[in-house]
């Protein structure tokens, strides 16, 4: 059971600002009463653990989102947003909170000391390559010989995607981007080498979906008159949504790009 929720996204000129009027409002004494594991009262699973200043997830995939409390309203703020839960109770053993349709979400602490085994990995699992990927394509073209070669690199380019739990809750999930390194050689002269990544297709793909999508994909497609044509793919981690873009090198080594499908 999914539930809308209520977003405020402050611009970054307004940030600090922001941050100081949080410390200066918020509710202490409701932040420490909430630290502890919270459990679904219908389902009895566990849904999050607050400790200090973060929320945690049991999917160690999810990143811990930083919460407040104000003016009876929990907020989460992950990423570029912050999302506002009116609090309809809150207690000792019991805490519950409106989600933005009027439905209310019921949480009672946990009394099961087993349960900090959810959230014994601290740090979120990056989804990711392991290994360079290595792909490498003879093509003979007008009597010609070439090698056309492509390296998916993994790379410590973090991409964060937000989700929500059944419960309406924001979190992010953590991904590791690529370096896809293309070259095209005619024997053992060079005619292209670069490295590309998602930042490369900027004017091609819109920025909104650029910055929550990984390069995961290069396949060399063909050879013609026009040169040597590779596709790319940016794609959203963990969905449908594709953007394929085609890189083209010239027999002069020059290359050019088009949006070729979404």
């Amino acid at each position: 059971m999914a539930f809308a929720m209520i977003c405020a996204t402050c611009a970054r000129a307004d940030m600090c600002a922001a941050d100081n009027e949080e410390l200066e409002s918020e509710d202490v004494t409701a932040k420490e009463a909430l630290q502890g594991i919270w459990i679904d009262k219908e389902t009895e699973t566990v849904l999050f653990r607050a400790k200090g200043d973060s929320i945690y997830y049991p999917d160690t995939v999810n990143v811990p989102v930083r919460f407040f409390i104000r003016q009876d309203t929990l907020f989460l703020a992950g990423g570029e947003q912050t999302a506002a839960y009116p609090i309809d109770r809150r207690g000792e053993h019991v805490f519950n909170f409106h989600s933005a349709t009027g439905e209310i979400v019921r949480l009672v602490r946990s009394q099961n000391p087993g349960d900090t085994v959810f959230f014994t990995l601290t740090q979120p699992t990056t989804l990711t390559y392991n290994e360079v990927v290595k792909k490498d394509t003879v093509v003979y073209y007008d009597s010609e010989r070439y090698h056309c070669y492509v390296y998916v690199n993994p790379s410590r380019l973090k991409v964060y995607k937000t989700s929500y739990t059944d419960a309406g809750l924001a979190v992010e999930n953590v991904y590791y981007d690529n370096v896809i390194h293309i070259c095209v050689y005619k024997g053992k002269k060079c005619l292209f080498s670069r490295d590309y990544t998602k930042k490369s297709f900027e004017g091609l793909v819109p920025d909104a979906f650029l910055r929550q999508a990984i390069l995961s994909n290069m396949e060399f497609s063909k050879a013609d008159k026009n040169g040597f044509h590779f596709n790319a793919t940016v794609c959203i981690p963990d969905g449908a949504s594709c953007y394929m873009a085609g890189i083209c090198v010239d027999y002069a080594g020059k290359p050019s790009m088009s949006l070729l499908e979404y």
